[in-house]
């Protein structure tokens, strides 16, 4: 946890250390690389914006990933009251940035495999609802204690905690199906 004063420089200090973090996670709620990067850009001018109200001794990483879960949260549900369409060549951007990353392995047949194997979890982890998918990535993914992710996504740690396992019930009775197939 970084603790810092209330200056420009401090913002930047927290902003930077965060930065990898809040881009992962904007990577998983956003459908392209380009509305990541425009959630991650606007959830860093609401922070600076509002800096002067983050307390120090708090935890500025849960701080960060709240701010970028609100916006988040407020970009979805201003899309579904105006639904954009999209052209060719929009469709074809949008097909060709969700290509997987290339995987480390040591033969390009166990390459193959993981690259598959990260293909079906991306299409399981999207099949969730965005209450589950997002507790399940700053769960599993990031770190984040039921404490964290509560305070994160605004509801009790009771429903963190369901939402968690009903969601890795959900991947694994998904998973299993598409590898029995």
């Amino acid at each position: 946890m970084i603790e810092l004063d209330h200056g420009p420089e401090a913002f930047e200090s927290v902003a930077k250390a965060y930065l990898p973090l809040l881009w992962r996670c904007a990577r998983r709620l956003a459908w392209t690389g380009h509305e990541a990067e425009d959630l991650v850009q606007e959830t860093c001018l609401k922070a600076f914006r509002a800096w002067h109200q983050f307390r120090p001794g708090t935890d500025a990483r849960a701080w960060l990933v709240t701010i970028l879960f609100n916006t988040a949260r407020d970009w979805v549900r201003k899309t579904l009251r105006q639904p954009e369409t999209l052209g060719l060549d929009e469709l074809i951007t949008l097909y060709q940035s969700d290509a997987t990353e290339p995987a480390l392995a040591a033969t390009p047949e166990q390459a193959a495999g993981q690259a598959e194997l990260g293909r079906l979890v991306r299409l399981a982890l999207d099949d969730l609802s965005p209450e589950f998918r997002i507790t399940v990535l700053l769960a599993d993914v990031e770190g984040f204690t039921y404490k964290e992710i509560a305070k994160i996504m605004d509801c009790p740690i009771g429903t963190v905690m369901s939402r968690l396992h009903r969601a890795r019930y959900l991947l694994r009775t998904t998973l299993q199906a598409v590898l029995e197939d």
